[in-house]
């Protein structure tokens, strides 16, 4: 089975195709520039025209430039010359003939290398460009272009490459062979789109460890270059570009500072008139070892990558947020049993834990590395009453009815969730009235349940039918459980017998949904309905079986009635996934809204320091995992009837610690935060749930901070890292 067919990256793309197909070898430099160009484009099959325009009024006649322009005919205007048309328009923009745009290159030769034009640059609309005729200066508004994919320079007189040629962000192709060039800059190593890079018969004797950042580089050449035996023995081997790269990343120091601290986002004051529960839940998918390759993560060191360095970034973030219960994704078998439970439980926590499905028919040994999902929980607050395991592929057989697209599609995925029933220990309900110890039957009105749930939904983007499937059967199961326990555990909850699975037992539902906020997914557990012809099922044969798990009285519509809220919202929280290929906003922390809200939250990480340090995505040896832990702090039995939207409250956050940065240490026998919100002077202190003694965590001064995310002039003198999110765009 392919091991990458249940990834958790909706994303991922496991071949990377260069848009011109630039992958024909290369075993020296080129000898003539022009016909290799027009072989890329000729490969691509993209109608292009090559224009080649002598500038003689610049350029002695004994020593002649020429450039040449690839341009998409697509691009030009029907009925529009193709040469010579000045000022072409197109879709309302305005492009600069071949000409005026040669003319704002100036190049200069060794006869003319003083001065430039001041003319302002003009983006052409083609991504190729050749420029040839020894060649000693280039102008610096070249480096502006940063929509070209393909650069030619070789066969010139170039010295130097300035550190601005990494403005040229989508360059794929970049063949600098035959100048004299003796230093790379170390910026070379942010044009990450590089797919091919020319540095054959060069003077070049140093290679800077930031070209190992140029994870997709699949051919380099280093030939004809006085570099030292190390680099070209590596190089010479098979394989020798990736494993040159690999090295050269490996040594490359890590300069950046660790990230700020995530904001802590108070949504309200605990509710003082109620017998309440306040507790803290924490979703992470920890990114498990298997697929933690250069392949999807090339630019993350391996030393960063490997599991053993992670594994203790993941454990420390894990034990500094201390929370009241965790859901693990991706959490292989062997990491659960020999290293997670035994360190966690030295924390008061106790867990359960299931792999997928596929682990059923392997050997002890192979089982050992099947990922799955794991519950904590911690012991002094929750006891265990029973643990459930939802396995989506027996519920497909079950339900597929002769369906096809069930069997084939859904039952061949074996992704799983995870379900534990916990009972509150008495003694952690505010009340005037405090009941301790074991209950007996007679007692059971007084019991206080939490059904959490976790689930890791299969990855693919081209089987949304599959990722919907999937969450209807959750929430199925969810209310079958509700059911069964409210009878086991809490008679005097029936209603006639039936059981209002909003209204009975608190669910906490902590998922690695693979969706978008926008997907039928979350649609679905949102508004707790959506149309079974909707668009993510794909028109596939599903109406007749799903039927056999709908909650619904409309047979044109799939319901469920648990009456969920989503903990974050989309423009708090814009990705809890972040790679190169993909960033966006795929975790979630949904509970019921009838029994419980959300008191505080974990906000995003500092979009600032990733700008600044121009990460191109996570892992990276700051951060443990391509997923970022969401955190969010709930009430339990509270007056519905009270109940305020936390979108109406102001919002306000202290700095919340994770090992990423300068962690804080505590006992963690206490999960008590001491927030003070320091708004108007007023010290109003945050009243956490426990009867232990509140331990100030070093979670830095809160700063009120209104809805639109502006921090409060009274608080000048506080150091929130929440960073402004409101001009992040999703790649």
């Amino acid at each position: 089975m392919n091991t990458k067919n249940d990834h958790s990256h909706p994303h991922h793309h496991s071949h990377h195709h260069h848009p011109h197909h630039l992958s024909h070898h290369h075993t020296s430099h080129h000898t003539n520039g022009l016909s290799t160009l027009n072989g890329l484009i000729t490969q691509s099959n993209i109608n292009q025209k090559l224009y080649n325009l002598t500038n003689q009024n610049s350029l002695s006649s004994s020593n002649q430039s020429m450039a040449t322009y690839g341009q998409q005919a697509n691009l030009i205007p029907n009925g529009t010359s193709n040469s010579n048309s000045s000022n072409t328009q197109n879709n309302g923009n305005t492009y600069p003939s071949f000409e005026e745009a040669y003319s704002n290159i100036n190049i200069y030769n060794n006869n003319n290398n003083n001065g430039y034009t001041n003319k302002n640059i003009v983006v052409p609309n083609w991504y190729d460009i050749e420029i040839k005729g020894m060649v000693k200066n280039i102008s610096p508004k070249l480096w502006q272009w940063t929509h070209l994919k393909c650069l030619c320079l070789n066969d010139n007189n170039l010295v130097r490459l300035p550190p601005v040629i990494c403005n040229l962000i989508n360059l794929q192709y970049l063949d600098l062979s035959n100048n004299k060039i003796r230093t790379l800059p170390a910026e070379i190593g942010d044009m990450t789109s590089l797919r091919e890079l020319y540095l054959n018969n060069n003077q070049i004797r140093v290679l800077p460890f930031e070209l190992g950042k140029l994870f997709k580089l699949i051919q380099l050449g280093l030939k004809g270059n006085p570099l030292t035996s190390d680099i070209m023995q590596i190089y010479s081997e098979p394989n020798g570009t990736q494993k040159l790269l690999i090295s050269l990343l490996d040594q490359l120091s890590v300069t950046c500072t660790p990230p700020p601290r995530r904001p802590w986002i108070i949504l309200g004051e605990p509710n003082a008139t109620q017998n309440s529960c306040i507790f803290t839940t924490m979703c992470y998918n920890v990114l498990c070892d298997k697929y933690a390759t250069r392949q999807f993560y090339g630019y993350c060191p391996a030393w960063a990558l490997n599991w053993e360095h992670r594994k203790k970034f993941i454990l420390e973030d894990i034990k500094n947020f201390n929370a009241d219960i965790i859901a693990l994704q991706e959490l292989e078998t062997e990491q659960f049993y020999n290293f997670f439970l035994p360190e966690l439980k030295q924390y008061d926590y106790d867990g359960i834990f299931s792999a997928k499905s596929r682990a059923k028919t392997m050997s002890e040994h192979d089982k050992k590395h099947v990922d799955g999902c794991a519950i904590f929980f911690k012991t002094s607050r929750f006891q265990l009453v029973k643990d459930y395991l939802i396995e989506f592929n027996q519920i497909a057989m079950a339900t597929a009815e002769g369906s096809e697209d069930m069997l084939n599609r859904v039952m061949t995925k074996d992704n799983i969730g995870l379900a534990a029933l916990l009972e509150v220990k008495q003694e952690d309900i505010n009340s005037g009235d405090i009941i301790t110890g074991k209950l007996n039957k007679d007692q059971s009105s007084n019991k206080q349940l939490l059904l959490v749930s976790t689930a890791h939904i299969h990855w693919d983007p081209d089987y949304c039918d599959v990722k919907l499937i999937q969450t209807l059967m959750l929430t199925n199961e969810i209310k079958l459980i509700i059911e069964q326990a409210t009878r086991d555990y809490l008679p005097n909850k029936l209603i006639n017998q039936q059981v209002d699975c909003s209204s009975t037992i608190p669910v906490v539902i902590c998922a690695d949904l693979n969706s978008l906020p926008d997907s039928g997914v979350i649609e679905y557990l949102r508004t707790g309905r959506i149309l079974a012809n909707h668009v993510d099922f794909k028109d596939l044969g599903y109406e007749t079986c799903l039927q056999k798990i709908n909650t619904s009285d409309r047979p044109s519509e799939l319901s469920h009635n648990l009456k969920l809220d989503c903990a974050y919202d989309k423009d708090l929280m814009p990705y809890t996934n972040y790679t190169y290929d993909f960033k966006g906003m795929i975790d979630y922390i949904f509970f019921s809204r009838n029994l419980m809200r959300t008191v505080g939250l974990l906000g995003p990480m500092d979009i600032e320091w990733i700008k600044a340090n121009k990460i191109v995505g996570f892992p990276h040896p700051h951060v443990p995992s391509d997923h970022l832990p969401l955190m969010v702090e709930l009430e339990l039995n509270y007056n519905s009837n009270n109940n305020q939207n936390s979108n109406n409250q102001n919002y306000v956050t202290s700095s919340h610690h994770s090992s990423s940065s300068s962690p804080f240490h505590t006992s963690l026998s206490s999960s008590n935060l001491n927030r003070t919100n320091n708004n108007n002077n007023n010290n109003n202190h945050h009243h956490h749930h426990h009867s232990n003694t509140p331990q100030q965590l070093g979670l830095g001064q809160m700063i009120p901070i209104n809805t639109n995310g502006n921090a409060n002039t009274n608080a000048s003198n506080s150091s929130s890292s929440n960073g402004n999110f409101n001009n992040y765009l999703r790649k």
